[in-house]
């Protein structure tokens, strides 16, 4: 089993960064991990994922080019780079590992086997 905890949200202006970090605890290495994102009155939709040793990575074409999703597996812990920040990235983040054998299906939330709580973030224009 494996337990996920995000820290690193918090208010931004637009243009702004921010950093998310979500640190897990059991076979870290063991999965491939995503990071989410769910905003009032949204569904929960895809940001970013990374394999297991991260050697590839897949991102949400709203994102791509201004988030960096990273992992330090001695450290258990998977990061969320944000720059160029938005009002529309405003949301709760969720990380969440995904131990199904293949990086296939990663942006859809049904192979995510273990969740975080999620961390706020607020853009602001």
């Amino acid at each position: 089993q494996v337990q996920l905890v995000e820290s690193g949200g918090g208010k931004v202006q637009a243009g702004g960064s921010l950093r998310l970090s979500c640190a897990a605890s059991g076979p870290f290495s063991s999965y491939d991990m995503g990071w989410f994102r769910q905003a009032p009155g949204k569904e929960r939709e895809f940001v970013a994922a990374i394999n297991r040793n991260g050697g590839k990575t897949y991102y949400a074409v709203s994102v791509k080019g201004r988030f960096t999703i990273s992992r330090d597996n001695a450290k258990n812990t998977v990061y969320l780079q944000m720059n160029s920040l938005k009002p529309e990235d405003t949301a709760v983040y969720f990380c969440a590992a995904d131990g199904s054998p293949t990086f296939v299906l990663v942006a859809s939330s049904g192979v995510y086997d273990y969740w975080g709580q999620g961390t706020q973030v607020t853009v602001s224009s």
